[in-house]
């Protein structure tokens, strides 16, 4: 999602972003391939445009012995991570890889503008730093369809706690009863904590748990793994007894420090005690181009040389791996470079002019990603976002604030500080007939997601204040376009409308914004949802986990590309399906484990 009062997205570029000047060489980052020590590698990372890279970094160079090399496409990482600037980091910046999609035919033929991090941290470094676990039943899907119970909740739970450093949050206010302690862990890697600023608007959200909390419960915290229920899980501590309750509203928990920082993959997994280790090196503005084919294996052919460029018009490198090439650019990166070293479906490559290498047809497909719509409504008040960025001597001051006190509102994104999840009921006639999309009872089928403002793909309009409910549908069917994704969504926003007729909103919400107005039918619903609508860019599953020994998919459950020795797969692109939350923390804990996989192999 991107919040567009970006219609005033110049204060915010000018304050958040500026590339970061490294010399030569800073601790063990390099601009230059000519200035690394070494000329072959134990392990290489193509971290091109992915989160995980860096997890698998860090925890592989833990071994002195181990010579790791990562593989940056993009520059070290914006400016000040501010929190709050996040929108301004893409699209059409050096931090993006600026993609457009192709013609959608769900959406009414529209393109649309696509990020993903040209940076190091990949897309942990501009994303929205929301962190969801995923639910149980997400695990244990995932652990049924790779025939894996080391991808259950219950076997990934210790990696969760491994990546997990829970902070206090900026302003240090209390947060009794915002979240269960039980299920946190204070001594991982990356940052995750509360919502360091009091939202206008946080005191209805909450009353209308109590005002209509028969369809929106208050959820004590949404990582327990049942975010539509009360209560937490957790198995090493006595399960609590609860009522699953098909919805919920909770406290959002993030990324970010007690600072007030964002807290990426670059900056906890590479951090300052990290990149010093002698026999960890990260390369920048290397943009890979393909992987090369150096020998055969018991029988397998070893794609171990990486081919890579640092400029558009300049010589094609190489550098080699004693061991293992991990990929982890991401679901777009990830099977653009195995199509570009001619793995992937041998008359499709061939059809394109691209020399098959090796036949795996399943490369790049499976394309998966969270449907989203804003929905806007104009309100009876000032204390909207739209009161900070129309107001230039204000933004100043709140900059200020956050530099020198690390307070106020820039320390938190500009989502609001809660998430609400919900389900179709259970009498849906919409599933008639059809398997039900989400991985079991307990998780949702949509998500609310509040903004204190305007919040769409178009800028801000010049007056006016408003409040977005964008709805989010978290466990689509479509492969492109399916009738039942289109229906879900239609109910979120039916949701997202109930939520907003609570007696906590009475006389603060007005009207709806626009073509939301008009849409009073069914079929009014739809031409606004395939007007405006778009994704939340979580794109999963293009190089799809499959059980071992199975033609389909791309990699086994161990990670490693299928019929191919020394190349494995670690990022959001090995998911078989997209998890029904945010899957920023899910792509952690993947890398987390992929770590010890590899670990284990060595």
């Amino acid at each position: 999602m991107r919040a567009s009062y970006l219609g005033h997205r110049n204060i915010l570029i000018a304050a958040a972003t500026g590339l970061v000047v490294l010399p030569a060489c800073l601790a063990a980052i390099y601009e230059n391939a000519a200035d690394l020590p070494l000329s072959q590698y134990d392990f290489i990372i193509i971290g091109v445009r992915g989160t995980a890279g860096n997890v698998v970094a860090n925890r592989l160079s833990e071994n002195r012995r181990h010579d790791v090399l990562v593989l940056e496409a993009g520059v070290s990482r914006p400016r000040g991570h501010h929190p709050f600037f996040c929108t301004a980091l893409a699209p059409n910046t050096a931090y993006d890889w600026n993609y457009t999609t192709g013609a959608q035919p769900g959406l009414d033929g529209r393109t649309m503008v696509y990020p993903r991090g040209h940076v190091l941290g990949g897309s942990s470094s501009i994303n929205y730093m929301v962190y969801n676990r995923g639910t149980i039943e997400d695990f244990d899907r995932y652990s049924m369809l790779a025939r894996d119970t080391g991808w259950s909740w219950n076997a990934m739970m210790p990696y969760m706690l491994k990546h997990e450093r829970w902070s206090r949050p900026a302003d240090n206010h209390n947060t009794d009863g915002k979240y269960d302690p039980s299920i946190h862990s204070p001594r991982g890697m990356t940052a995750v904590t509360l919502g360091g600023y009091s939202q206008a608007i946080d005191d209805r959200l909450f009353q209308t748990t109590k005002d209509l909390k028969d369809e929106f419960p208050f959820n004590l915290d949404m990582n327990s793994g049942r975010p539509l229920g009360v209560g937490s899980y957790l198995p090493s501590v006595p399960q609590i007894s609860v009522k699953l309750i098909p919805r919920g509203l909770g406290w959002t928990q993030s990324t970010i420090d007690s600072d007030g920082k964002r807290s990426s993959s670059a900056t906890s997994y590479l951090g300052p005690e990290y990149i010093k280790r002698p026999n960890l090196h990260v390369l920048l503005h290397a943009q890979v181009t393909r992987l090369l084919m150096t020998e055969e294996i018991r029988g397998k052919p070893s794609f171990k040389e990486v081919e890579f460029v640092q400029r558009r018009d300049g010589p094609r490198l190489k550098i080699r791996a004693k061991k293992e090439v991990i990929l982890s650019a991401g679901a777009i990166g990830t099977p653009q470079i195995l199509l570009n070293s001619g793995i992937g479906d041998r008359t499709e490559l061939a059809n394109i002019g691209v020399r098959p290498t090796f036949h795996l047809p399943d490369v790049g497909r499976n394309l998966i990603d969270h449907p989203l719509l804003s929905n806007i409504w104009y309100v009876n008040s000032t204390e909207t976002i739209e009161k900070i960025v129309r107001n230039s001597t204000l933004f100043g001051e709140l900059l200020s604030q956050w530099q020198n006190q690390h307070t106020g509102p820039f320390v938190h994104s500009p989502l609001s500080n809660q998430i609400i999840w919900s389900r179709l009921p259970k009498n849906t006639s919409l599933l008639a007939g059809r398997d039900d999309p989400a991985p079991g009872p307990n998780s949702a089928h949509y998500e609310i997601l509040p903004v204190n403002g305007f919040a769409d793909e178009v800028p801000t309009p010049g007056t006016g204040n408003f409040i977005t409910l964008a709805t989010i549908v978290l466990n689509p069917v479509s492969r492109g376009s399916d009738p039942l994704d289109l229906a879900i969504m239609r109910e979120a926003v039916k949701g997202a409308t109930r939520f907003l007729s609570g007696p906590a909103w009475k006389g603060y919400v007005l009207e709806p914004y626009l073509d939301l107005a008009g849409a009073d039918t069914d079929a009014k619903l739809d031409i606004h949802i395939k007007k405006h609508g778009r994704t939340v860019y979580h794109p999963v599953g293009t190089a799809s986990m499959s059980p071992r020994g199975q033609s389909y998919g791309v990699v086994d459950p161990d990670l490693r590309v299928k019929g191919i020795s020394g190349l494995r797969v670690v990022d959001a692109s090995v998911l078989p399906r997209v998890p029904s939350v945010h899957p920023q923390a899910p792509i952690y804990f993947v890398a987390e484990r992929a770590a010890d996989l590899i670990k284990g192999s060595w």
